[in-house]
């Protein structure tokens, strides 16, 4: 017997798509990768760590803004899964964590932005 308790029948098939309906944990990743990069700090910074390694200080440099403000951006992104670190002496480096999530959502704002990837030059001799 089929149950509908929708309050209006569109003609959908609601059953298909309730049964395929992500839960609130199966979804919490994403959402909050998007609320990350939400902030247009965030987005830039992501971008350009999608493209290379950087330094703090570099990074503060290129997006012109205070180390202590990429740092704060820097640690979200962290915890949120998109981005990774790892430490060189007294310095620590970061770039985009290598994830089918952190690899769409680079895809994601390249296309919507439409921006491109730079690409390697050759070097001139």
């Amino acid at each position: 017997m089929e149950q509908r308790n929708l309050p209006h029948d569109h003609g959908h098939n609601e059953e298909k798509i309730r049964e395929r309906l992500p839960g609130e944990n199966e979804i919490a990743g994403v959402s909050e990768a998007m609320k990350q990069l939400g902030d247009p700090s965030r987005l830039r910074i992501f971008w350009l760590l999608c493209h290379c390694e950087e330094c703090v200080l570099n990074i503060a440099a290129i997006v012109s803004m205070s180390s202590p403000a990429v740092s704060h951006h820097l640690r979200l992104l962290k915890s949120s899964g998109l981005i990774v670190s790892r430490r060189e002496g007294k310095e620590m480096y970061y770039r985009t964590a290598d994830t089918e999530l952190a690899q769409m959502l680079h895809h994601m704002i390249e296309k919507l932005g439409r921006i491109t990837c730079p690409q390697e030059e050759s070097p001139q001799e």
